[in-house]
């Protein structure tokens, strides 16, 4: 009993000794994540008092302070985080929007260029953003947002990757007789830097692709694998026949692999020809592999 008592009487002591500073900070975060903006930013500036050092707790306070609208207050605390080092991006966004509720939207726009000349390319940060996406149709905001959605998403914006453009589809493949070969489906992914092809055969036979520009060559690539176990490692690019693209398939089931060429041609009607060859002698010769004629499905 006596231990128990002694073990009661030290922690009352530990807990009365911890610095009220701590509860404050516990009681700013409360706040904080409740959405109790000037409860939060009072308890906040009470705990800076104590803990000035407190980089994270001065942009909290500078958060608080905005959204309950003391902005001379938020900008104050907001300098004190910037100059104890707080992440310069954060501190940017929350200038930023400082900015726009003050009514100054040049001084927003001006912070949001800032940030993109520093190399900041998360564009949808800023586009998701409520109070920042007030600034659309600002014509600086515009090009801000126009020039980093080039930097975070390149491949939309680079030529050689709407090369292939011509075979994204929902597609009935035909053989040159008329018979129906199957159906494919191409899109655009990862926005514009591959293309996905899924392919199903009117036997029940299936396979996929993936298609996209090797930059360090500028060559396009296709990855084909299929459930039959065909296996298209092939690249090249665009010729005055259409794309042309190289290289080897590979048969799982019987280990072997032999030189392959696939040629896809544009055809003046909207239809898309698509001619495999395979070749037994490295290439000296070439045998007709697969011959499809692609029609777009009617617009559903």
């Amino acid at each position: 009993m006596r231990n128990i008592q002694k073990l009661n009487k030290f922690l009352i002591f530990i807990i009365f000794s911890l610095p009220f500073a701590t509860s404050a900070e516990q009681d700013a975060d409360s706040f904080f994540a409740a959405g109790n903006w000037a409860a939060a930013a009072d308890a906040y500036a009470s705990h800076t008092v104590e803990h000035p050092e407190d980089a994270l707790a001065w942009f909290q306070l500078a958060v608080s302070a905005r959204q309950a609208e003391r902005y001379d207050a938020a900008f104050a605390a907001l300098a004190r985080a910037e100059a104890l080092e707080f992440s310069p991006v954060r501190v940017s966004f929350e200038r930023a929007r400082l900015n726009v509720r003050s009514d100054d939207a040049d001084a927003a726009v001006a912070e949001l260029q800032t940030l993109a000349s520093s190399g900041f390319t998360g564009v949808n940060f800023i586009t998701g953003d409520p109070v920042l996406a007030t600034l659309a149709g600002h014509s600086g905001y515009d090009a801000v947002i126009a020039a980093m959605t080039v930097q975070a998403f390149p491949c939309e914006h680079d030529e050689l990757f709407s090369a292939f453009d011509f075979w994204i589809g929902e597609w009935d493949v035909h053989v040159a007789g008329g018979a129906v070969a199957g159906s494919n489906v191409i899109e655009r992914a990862q926005r514009g830097c591959v293309l996905i092809e899924n392919w199903s055969s009117a036997s029940g036979s299936t396979g996929m692709s993936i298609n996209y520009v090797d930059k360090t060559s500028g060559e396009w690539v296709q990855i084909w694998n299929a459930a039959g176990g065909s296996q298209i490692n092939i690249r090249g690019g665009m010729t005055n026949d259409g794309m042309l693209l190289t290289g080897t398939i590979h048969y799982v089931a019987n280990g072997t692999t032999a030189p392959f060429r696939g040629l896809w041609t544009p055809l003046a009607d909207g239809r898309v020809r698509q001619f495999f060859e395979q070749s037994s002698d490295e290439g000296e010769t070439w045998t007709p592999w697969f011959e499809g004629f692609y029609t777009r499905k009617p617009a559903k």
